[in-house]
């Protein structure tokens, strides 16, 4: 499969090598992953709730890291693609509101 999407996966397989791709692909999906939740979910949930969710966002996080991995899709690059838009997106809401408060 042609990896000129793949921008991360060939940077990790330079940096880790072919030993610890998976790994490290893992982390990467999982710490953009949790960045993207925080980022994009409104409401702050109880504590149990707030732990079975990152349970369950570190099994599909499995899932994910093998189509990255494997299959060699842009999965990890649409996950810091989806954090830098939810990122800019909550700034500008921020802002927003404190320059409605300042009038």
């Amino acid at each position: 499969m042609n990896s000129n999407f793949s921008l991360v996966f060939d940077f990790v397989l330079e940096q880790v090598g072919t030993e610890y791709l998976f790994e490290g692909l893992y982390i990467l999906n999982l710490i953009f992953s949790i960045i993207a939740f925080k980022l994009g979910f409104a409401r702050k949930l109880p504590m149990i709730k707030t732990i079975v969710v990152y349970i369950m966002l570190a099994i599909g996080v499995f899932v994910l890291t093998i189509f990255s991995s494997v299959m060699q899709m842009p999965i990890t690059e649409s996950l810091v693609i989806i954090s830098l838009v939810l990122g800019i997106y909550r700034l500008r809401l921020h802002k927003e509101r404190t320059r409605k408060r300042n009038e």
